[in-house]
């Protein structure tokens, strides 16, 4: 397998938070990366479980993979990551963009965090700049800078898919919402045009699905179906347009149930904060602050 060639993508769906998480690989025995993972969390009891990164590890050991990247898309605010989890069964290094610095200044300054957490990025094991490469095996991964839902959003380029997080959704689901801090609805609606600038069929692989009208859950769709039929930008939908629409829908939705969760732990790389003196580890809740 040459360098960008096609590679291999196996999916899993969280029903919980409707994530989708993606192993890519070349084959059997080859080298592998991880796309935004799950850690199962019950928001009444404050207990994590790992239902859904067991699935991933059950499929990369029956499949020999040897896991080079643990990748986030952005410091996800509807889930907590499995990252961490995956590292210490698996192996590879966790990679983020590398203007998540900016998120965990905000976030650190809301949940008032002490001096022991940094905000240089250095919980992760990598931080990519855009146009930055890896590779793992004979593939090859491309990192786009797509702010707008977050300050830091990366996608992925790998052969002929993008891994968009959460910039694009379903064509009938539309785009993500932008009044989280930091968020720009202009700089989203010129992120998405980039991915949408992409070859016609190039294959969009998402973060999530919400389904409307009882249609099954999806993954993927292309560039020329997202400009055809994606009912927030679709062609010849202006910048303007665009940047309306989304101010006045997201005045309307309630924030996402798992957010102030989390938001801290996913500053952390999915690292859990140092447990208090009685050995247990705490989250914040500010409260009147988001």
């Amino acid at each position: 397998m040459s360098l960008n060639q096609a590679p291999l993508i196996k999916d899993f769906f969280d029903p919980e938070t409707w994530t989708y998480t993606y192993v890519v690989y070349e084959g059997d025995a080859s080298p592998c990366v991880i796309i935004d993972s799950v850690l199962n969390y019950d928001p009444k009891s404050g207990r994590t479980s790992t239902t859904s990164a067991d699935e991933i590890i059950t499929f990369v050991r029956a499949h020999q993979l040897q896991t080079v990247w643990i990748l986030e898309t952005h410091a996800h605010a509807d889930h907590l990551t499995a990252a961490p989890y995956l590292q210490s069964h698996l192996g590879g290094q966790l990679v983020i963009g590398d203007h998540i610095t900016s998120v965990q200044t905000v976030f650190k300054a809301i949940f008032n965090l002490d001096e022991r957490f940094q905000v240089d990025g250095t919980q992760f094991d990598r931080l990519l700049k855009e146009g930055e490469s890896l590779t793992f095996g004979k593939c090859s991964l491309k990192a786009l800078f797509v702010p707008g839902h977050t300050p830091a959003c990366m996608a992925y380029e790998i052969g002929n898919a993008i891994f968009v997080g959460d910039t694009l959704f379903m064509p009938d689901v539309g785009t993500a919402r932008c009044d989280f801090p930091g968020g720009d609805a202009k700089n989203l609606y010129r992120s998405i045009q980039r991915i949408l600038s992409y070859p016609a069929k190039t294959k969009l692989y998402m973060c999530h699905d919400y389904p409307p009208n009882d249609r099954p859950v999806a993954c993927m769709t292309t560039v020329a179906e997202e400009r055809i039929g994606n009912i927030h930008v679709h062609d010849g939908v202006s910048e303007e347009q665009f940047v309306q629409m989304r101010t006045a829908r997201d005045k309307s939705l309630e924030m996402p149930v798992l957010i102030l969760p989390s938001i801290q732990v996913n500053i952390r790389a999915g690292h859990f904060p140092e447990p208090d003196a009685n050995g247990i580890a705490y989250l914040k809740i500010p409260l009147n602050a988001l």
